[in-house]
């Protein structure tokens, strides 16, 4: 039976690039722990999300304490925190590592080292993490065992000579790992003193409880009834449970320094948690705040909007919990006239964009539409002053102009070598600069570019995989912003301009981008009585033109016979009935047509 010993306790999580095994590994570990019954377990059992079973990603981190009995006869608290492996959630996985002393690192012994495995060891290398190297999938007819621990040791410079062989599926050498987490990663460190200090590394919204809070202790100890402050927010709370994941919820007498767990204190507001935050006692508070991580700034912007306006209420509800447990959503309210009263959203990629987008639909079943994403551009004025801008709308007028610059990202590209010259060709046209080219063994390259942001948030994740077969990954940060020649191209539906199609380009991108757009909303706006032109338009310069149909009625179909002048009568008689239609008609554009120029190449 576990009594609790802070050198007994180890904190670790799993890192790994999408798709190289980290959630069946974690399956594995729950199973030889004895922490779920044979009967409960399934696949991926922490990715408890409709949509991360769907899509076979694990979208948020998920903390589980384990007990394990050791082969030295003593049991051992594990208290494993599985992050996702997606470019997007990076931020997940820092806030994850920071409450932790230990990373796995899983590659795929099929795969090999992945660009999102490199950022994820530079995360936890930041922290001074022990990192111990699995090698997952050696089962696989493909698996190429000792090729990937040398790319381990060359790419990313950590040794791998005892680097675990398993398979996560089977559950070959699994029990390897656990004793080799027991000797390798290190046990909490020791407390300075007895005050108090929880790191507040995630939390979620539960409809009856409020607001729960997920917290590694680093000193002190919380239990049922303690006073607590959180120091960022200032927000003073009674404690009314403490417990450990097991997966489920499992209420303890008392969380000790060094232990994960969550605490519940009747937090009404989101406002009032703040993922990062440092909680202490009231009574004997802790003198400053534990370090943090930084706060995250998005890098892609869109426009959520209600499809039923009555629903503006509801949508701002189901962001404001959304953000409670993925504080790297970005939000605030805007109108806009084709749509209505919606919100501006931030995120850090257009997975995270969509991942949201379909939490608000199931989660809290409110139907809405995005506007076109966008990043953050930054307008010198005549008058010397700066203007951030990221949305169309608020573009000032051409003649204030003095300079506009872009967010340029250095990007890191894995591809086979067969495909280099099919991601230059993609690179050139997405109006990247190559800045260094490695090859990492026999079959792969490293590319390391320069793109504008604007270019690879839409599509360019896309469009790799399939030049590459879906070999091909990549990962980037933000490098820094430089003079471009940005301008605004407005679409117009009817000779009216409708803010949500219109978009901030690159002058060179604009003529074909217009186009683009024009033929798509031809195929997707319905015909209408009169004539609709479609426009794309960059200031009076009109460089693109379709023209929707109109329905005819033949007017002329009762007239049999009889003299010409009759046809004529009636066929002017529906031409000035077509112009003040088409004076005071209203183009309806559908849902779909929004999303479909999303997609418009």
């Amino acid at each position: 039976m576990y009594q609790y010993d802070r050198k007994k306790i180890r904190n670790f999580s799993i890192i790994a690039h999408i798709d190289h095994g980290k959630s069946t590994l974690a399956d594995r570990l729950l199973e030889l722990t004895h922490t779920v019954a044979a009967r409960d377990m399934q696949e991926q059992l922490l990715d408890d999300m409709d949509l991360e079973r769907e899509r076979g990603i694990t979208i948020k981190a998920h903390p589980v304490t384990m007990y394990y009995e050791a082969k030295d006869g003593e049991t051992y608290q594990f208290n494993l925190i599985d992050t996702p492996g997606h470019v997007d959630f990076t931020y997940e996985v820092s806030r994850s590592l920071s409450a932790c002393e230990g990373a796995l690192l899983v590659v795929d012994a099929g795969q090999g080292v992945q660009a999102q495995t490199l950022a994820n060891v530079h995360l936890a290398m930041e922290r001074n993490l022990e990192i111990l190297p699995i090698i997952n999938k050696i089962d696989l007819p493909a698996a190429d065992v000792e090729g990937v621990r040398k790319q381990i040791e060359d790419i990313i410079g950590i040794d791998a000579s005892d680097a675990i062989g398993c398979s996560a599926k089977t559950g070959l050498g699994v029990d390897a790992i656990l004793e080799k987490i027991l000797k390798a990663v290190p046990a909490p460190a020791e407390p300075k003193d007895d005050l108090l200090r929880a790191l507040l590394f995630d939390s979620h919204y539960d409809v009856y409880r409020g607001v729960m809070v997920y917290i590694r202790l680093i000193s002190g100890e919380i239990k049922k009834g303690s006073l607590i402050k959180m120091m960022a927010t200032n927000k003073n709370f009674e404690v009314l449970e403490v417990g450990t994941f097991t997966p489920k919820e499992k209420p303890v007498e008392v969380l000790r320094s060094g232990e994960v767990g969550y605490l519940i204190a009747n937090i009404k507001k989101s406002s009032d948690v703040q993922i990062g935050d440092t909680i202490t006692l009231q009574k004997y508070p802790a003198p400053e705040a534990l370090p943090g991580f930084k706060v995250i700034s998005p890098v892609v912007f869109a426009g959520i909007y209600p499809i039923d306006s009555s629903d503006f209420e509801g949508l701002r509800d189901a962001l404001d919990k959304l953000q409670l447990n993925d504080s790297a959503l970005h939000i605030e309210q805007e109108s806009s006239t084709a749509l209505g009263f919606g919100f501006r959203c931030g995120f850090l990629g257009l997975l995270h964009l969509e991942i949201v987008f379909e939490r608000i639909q199931r989660e809290f079943d409110i139907d809405v539409i995005s506007t076109a994403p966008s990043v953050i551009y930054r307008f010198a004025l005549n008058d010397g002053t700066f203007k951030e801008i990221d949305n169309p709308v608020y573009y000032p007028d051409a003649g204030f102009i003095q300079s506009v610059e872009e967010p340029w990202v250095k990007c890191h590209i894995m591809v086979p070598s067969e495909y280099l010259g099919a991601i230059m060709s993609l690179g050139m046209d997405k109006r990247g600069v190559c800045t260094k080219t490695e090859t990492m063994d026999a079959r792969r390259l490293l590319l390391t570019y320069r793109f504008p942001l604007n270019e690879i948030i839409t599509d360019f994740n896309d469009k790799l995989k399939s030049i590459t077969k879906g070999y091909g990954s990549f990962d980037y940060e933000f490098d820094s912003y430089e003079s471009s020649d940005i301008i605004k191209l407005e679409i117009r539906v009817n000779e009216e301009p409708v803010d949500a199609f219109s978009c901030l380009v690159h002058r060179s991108k604009a003529e074909s981008k217009g186009r683009a757009i024009c033929a798509k909303l031809v195929e997707v706006i319905p015909m209408q009585l009169f004539k609709v032109p479609i426009q794309a338009a960059i200031g009076g310069k009109i460089v693109a033109r379709e023209t929707i149909r109109a329905i005819t009625k033949n007017v002329t179909a009762k007239c049999y016979g009889g003299d010409i002048t009759r046809k004529r009568k009636l066929w002017e008689k529906q031409k000035k009935g077509k112009k003040k239609m088409k004076e005071i008609g209203k183009v309806n554009i559908p849902q779909n047509a929004f999303m479909e120029v999303l997609k418009a190449e």
